[in-house]
């Protein structure tokens, strides 16, 4: 087994919640919560057609999830023991993708022979847990990220995410686009329309490229396109890439002239919905219904090694940690093809891209 630490954190996750015995809550700043934990009966795994579960009762007891048939028992210390050793080995690990022979010897002894569980969506592991609000025991479906590595995309750029805009007010030939075009100096597009705008340019959101994201979008909200429109020409024209910063800005602006005289937090609550939606399932290609993925929500790895989740029940704190820890990124403009001037049916626009990623 070799693997990112993305991708190890997630048999981390695995190893070191079975040793614990539950998952804690976390606030708006990734502390713990006091008091606030969903105690785990088991962790369902599956790789390929081979389905397990890890319950535990006492020990862990390895079973055929077809069957019901208990293929072998363990002791939670030597789950705890493994699950310090893989941290310790990842924190200290460089490069792009390595292994860990001792590590991937006890995984196989426990029947996981991958780092990632077999999935079609966007969960990375799936918990059985008992419910203290309701007595009830949901499974849940997790998303994972962690900050031992590179920090993990929220919501992924492409060539669908490129937002459409149109420039007014200045009239362009040829050999002007060309010049503005090859304006080389860092940053790129910041620089470029900068010198729109100070030869009298406006830019007004026009569309996104595509459709499906378009209408993903406006089921959550029907004003998102163009108050995410507004973010991104801010994080390029003003070269500010927080999520908090940009909400700041948007609000400052308020260019959907909502009525803010009673307080309510109209950009603020849109955009939160739309980075849970981003964190829980939503993607720019597929169809959105607005059913979750990730139906427990997420979990993540803090660089001390604490394991600590958002869930429906502590939505408010996971949507402020959303806003806090966020950030738009420039993706490759070669790749997806924006971050030029272009004229089609006599008018002028630029495409710029969206892409998030955790902080």
């Amino acid at each position: 087994m070799i693997g990112n630490k993305g991708e190890w954190s997630e048999i981390y996750v695995f190893l070191k919640l079975l040793a614990d015995g539950k998952l804690n809550a976390a606030d708006a700043n990734l502390n713990i919560i006091p008091n606030i934990y969903y105690p785990i009966i088991k962790i369902l795994r599956q790789e390929g057609n081979q389905n397990r579960e890890y319950k535990i009762n006492g020990d862990i007891q390895v079973i055929n999830g077809s069957t019901g048939q208990v293929l072998l028992t363990i002791k939670i210390p030597a789950f705890l023991h493994m699950s310090q050793q893989l941290f310790t080995a990842l924190a200290s690990a460089s490069g792009s993708s390595f292994t860990f022979p001792s590590i991937v010897s006890f995984l196989n002894s426990i029947h996981v022979n991958s780092l990632s569980a077999s999935k079609s969506d966007k969960s990375d592991i799936r918990i059985i847990v008992h419910d203290l609000n309701t007595g009830m025991q949901p499974k849940l479906g997790f998303s994972i990220k962690s900050m031992l590595g590179q920090n993990s995309t929220l919501f992924n750029a492409g060539q669908t995410t490129n937002f459409i805009y149109e420039i007014t007010g200045i009239h362009l030939s040829t050999k002007q686009i060309t010049y503005v075009n090859a304006l080389n100096t860092v940053p790129k597009i910041k620089n470029k329309i900068d010198y729109l705008i100070n030869s009298g340019a406006q830019f007004k959101y026009r569309n996104i490229s595509s459709n499906n994201l378009k209408l993903n979008l406006q089921l959550i909200d029907s004003d998102l396109p163009e108050i995410l429109g507004h973010i991104v020409l801010y994080k390029y024209s003003l070269n500010k890439n927080n999520m908090d910063d940009l909400l700041m800005q948007l609000e400052n602006d308020n260019p959907k002239k909502f009525d803010l005289s009673q307080g309510h937090p109209f950009y603020e609550y849109k955009i939160k919905n739309f980075l849970t939606d981003s964190a829980l399932g939503m993607t720019p290609s597929a169809l959105w219904t607005g059913q979750y993925d990730a139906t427990g929500g997420i979990i993540i790895v803090k660089q001390n090694g604490e394991i600590v989740c958002y869930h429906i029940y502590n939505r408010n704190e996971f949507q402020q940690y959303l806003i806090n820890n966020t950030k738009l990124e420039q993706a490759s403009t070669t790749r997806y093809n924006f971050g030029t001037v272009y004229s089609e049916n006599g008018k002028l626009y630029m495409k710029l891209n969206l892409q998030v990623r955790f902080s």
